[in-house]
């Protein structure tokens, strides 16, 4: 069974590769596709989110063991060399052995029979220098910590803009690190101490957040759909970064709240269960098979209050000028905030996101319309570029003078902050997230 691990892993490499598909959408489907459970769908996983992690430490290996540089390849035969490699180096509970046998057989399997000599010979030089591997050179350090950490040159450049270097490395180091599923408890039908016993007599390892309340952290999930606990509703899937949006955000009992990018549903059904399901929340996307994950979410955690409605965040609506307490906007972005996550995200061609905050100024621009006065814009993204957060809310203000930045207080270690904080990934154990309040005079 651990080959069709390996075969589910490498088809969505190359569905990753070659249709830019999220690596987490695609393993849940081929996994289901090929009928993989338990220990071999966790394999498949780890090896999927491995070598996406560590694909160019991987090809400078590869690159130093094979005479064709892994760049120069026929698909798939790299991401078939990356799978033999990551598992010959990372995963000491598979032989080097069968770890070569088997990505042979993927040749075979995935048309590329007359290479099958290669991944041999390539894979059993990499088995007997383990122990030695080639070493990263120093000399560069720009150089250094992209091959290290798998990340592109210009993100690592950035980071160290933002960060200094040591700093960038803990980001990029935690990028790469194991991470914990966060789920919020849904407190209309349990408590925090009564969902971690009913997880732990379920065999999920439970435990409260260290310091986002309301959340807890998981890890020997399998397959969270199919505990009884998620289908009854008693908790969603929400990262601790996008609850303390909610938090930051403070909705009431009774308020009208206006969601205005609100797929999958997490910050709707946070603030509608804050509420106590009391009031309104209208949960907006551009996609009505978005909208149905909304809907099918809170009729699963008995959420009443939220309605949704197709809607195109960057286009104003006159029909609801004026008529919300509170508008939340987690716009589009790039997403660098949740490499660790997603860890395809850091193979975005920076070109690519150039425009996004133009998209980002037009849905802030008319969500603001939304706001009554003296109600409450709340802006977020799950990314750490200055010109999709401070920068852009420093210019909407700049446009916006009936707009203010307002305090807002998180839990410990946060405390107060001046309106906006940005979460790192190493300082806060969250996604990387921005958050703003404002609030309009």
């Amino acid at each position: 069974m651990s080959g069709d691990a390996r075969v589910t892993a490498l088809r969505v490499l190359i569905s990753v590769r070659e249709r830019h598909a999220w690596a987490d959408a695609g393993l849940k489907a081929q996994l289901a596709r090929d009928g993989l459970s338990g220990p071999d769908a966790a394999l498949a996983t780890r090896l999927t989110y491995g070598v996406l992690q560590n694909q160019f430490l991987l090809d400078f290996w590869i690159d130093a063991f094979c005479t064709q540089k892994t760049a120069h390849l026929q698909p798939p035969l790299a991401e078939i060399l990356r799978l033999g490699v990551y598992q010959i180096v990372f995963l000491d509970r598979i032989p080097d052995s069968a770890a070569v046998n088997e990505s042979v057989n993927l040749a075979r399997l995935f048309g590329r029979p007359k290479a099958a000599g290669l991944v041999n010979a390539v894979l059993r030089k990499a088995s007997a220098n383990k122990a030695a591997l080639p070493e990263v050179p120093k000399d560069d350090p720009l150089r250094y910590l992209s091959i290290a950490y798998s990340h592109p040159k210009w993100l690592v450049k950035r980071l160290i803009s933002l960060l200094g270097p040591g700093e960038a490395e803990a980001y990029l180091k935690a990028d790469n690190g194991t991470v914990p599923t966060t789920v919020q408890i849904n407190p209309l039908r349990t408590t925090e101490e009564q969902l971690c016993a009913e997880l732990h007599a379920a065999g999920v390892d439970a435990a409260p957040h260290s310091w986002v309340p309301g959340c807890l952290e998981l890890s020997g999930t399998g397959n969270l759909a199919e505990l009884p606990a998620f289908r009854e509703g008693r908790f969603f899937v929400q990262d601790a970064a996008a609850a303390l949006t909610v938090l930051a955000a403070r909705p009431e009992s009774g308020m009208r709240v206006l969601d205005v990018c609100a797929a999958p549903g997490g910050k709707s059904f946070a603030a509608a269960a804050a509420m106590r399901d009391q009031g309104s929340v209208l949960s907006c996307d551009l996609y009505p098979g978005k909208l149905r994950l909304v809907e099918e979410g809170s009729a699963r955690l008995g959420l009443t209050c939220i309605r949704t409605a197709q809607a195109d965040a960057a286009k104003p609506r006159p029909d609801w000028a004026g008529s919300a307490d509170l508008v939340l906007a987690d716009v589009p972005c790039s997403g660098l905030g949740i490499i660790r996550k997603k860890p395809e995200i850091r193979y975005k061609r920076p070109g690519s996101l150039t425009a996004l905050p133009v998209l980002q100024t037009e849905i802030l621009d008319s969500a603001a319309e939304s706001v009554r006065p003296g109600g409450v814009l709340l802006y977020s993204t799950c990314t750490i570029l200055p010109e999709e957060n401070q920068q852009l809310t420093d210019a909407f203000l700049a446009r916006h003078p009936d707009f203010h930045r307002e305090k807002f207080t998180l839990p410990q270690p946060v405390g107060e902050t001046d309106g906006q904080i940005t979460l790192w990934p190493h300082k806060n154990g969250t996604d990387g997230f921005y958050i703003c309040r404002m609030r309009r005079a």
